[in-house]
C-alpha cells in the first residue's frame, strides 16, 4: 500500500490548526446523540462518561456504517444498501452516501464535510460539524427521537411594497454623510457559528 506522505510547511501548519480546534465537549455530545438515535454503542467497551477522543471517534466512524444508519433512523430507507467490506473505496462509498443524503434531507452542503476529512481524518472538527447540522436538520423535520442542539430556524422572509422600498431610497446611509453619533456598537465581523448548543452559537 502507498504511504502517504507526511505534511510539510503550510500544509502541516494547517492541520495543527485544525486539530487545536477539536472540542471534546462537542465531540461527546454528538457521540451520546448518536448513540442514543442508534440504541447502541458506537465503540464497545468505552466509557460512555469519558470522549472518546478524536483518533477512536475517527475510527468508530471511517467505514461509513454508523453514519448510514444514522441516517436511516433518522430517514428510514434514505440509504438502500451500506457496504459492509473493509475494502476502503467502499467504506468512502458509504461515506459518501451519508453526505448526499443529508443533503437530500435539507442540510446545506457547507454544513457538511468532506469524504476525506473523515476517512483520511484532515478535518474532524468540521466531521463533528456535519453532524450537529444533521441533528439540528432531524429536529425540523420532525424526527421524534432524540435532539442535539438547538432546532434549526424556520426562515422568516420579508416583503416589502413597492412603496416601501421607494421610500427607502430616500434615506441618506451614513456612509453618505454624517457619522455624528455612530458606532460599533452591535456590529459583528466574520461568519457566525453553526452550532448552537447551550445558548451559544459557532462552527466546532
Amino acid at each position: 500500500m502507498a504511504m502517504r506522505p507526511r505534511g510539510y510547511g503550510f500544509s502541516s501548519e494547517i492541520s495543527r490548526k485544525i486539530a487545536a480546534k477539536y472540542d471534546t465537549t462537542l465531540e461527546q455530545e454528538a457521540r451520546l446523540w448518536m448513540e442514543a438515535v442508534l440504541e447502541q454503542p458506537l465503540m464497545p467497551g468505552a466509557n460512555p462518561n469519558e470522549p472518546l477522543g478524536v483518533d477512536q471517534f475517527q475510527a468508530a466512524l471511517k467505514d461509513g456504517i454508523i453514519l448510514c444508519n444514522l441516517l436511516n433512523k433518522i430517514k428510514p430507507g434514505a440509504i438502500k444498501k451500506t457496504n459492509t467490506s473493509k475494502m476502503p473505496f467502499l467504506q468512502m462509498e458509504n461515506i459518501s452516501k451519508f453526505l448526499e443524503g443529508c443533503e437530500a434531507l435539507g442540510v446545506s452542503k457547507t454544513d457538511l464535510f468532506q469524504t476525506v476529512d473523515l476517512f483520511d481524518k484532515v478535518n474532524m472538527v468540521q466531521v463533528i460539524n456535519g453532524i450537529y447540522a444533521l441533528g439540528r436538520k432531524a429536529q425540523k423535520i420532525g424526527y421524534p427521537g432524540p435532539t442535539l442542539g438547538a432546532k434549526e430556524a424556520d426562515s422568516n422572509p420579508r416583503n416589502f411594497s413597492a412603496e416601501k422600498l421607494n421610500a427607502g431610497q430616500g434615506v441618506i446611509g451614513l456612509q453618505m454623510g454624517t457619522n455624528k453619533g455612530a458606532s460599533q456598537t452591535g456590529m459583528s465581523f466574520g461568519r457566525s457559528r453553526s452550532i448552537n448548543e447551550h445558548g451559544q452559537n459557532g462552527h466546532v
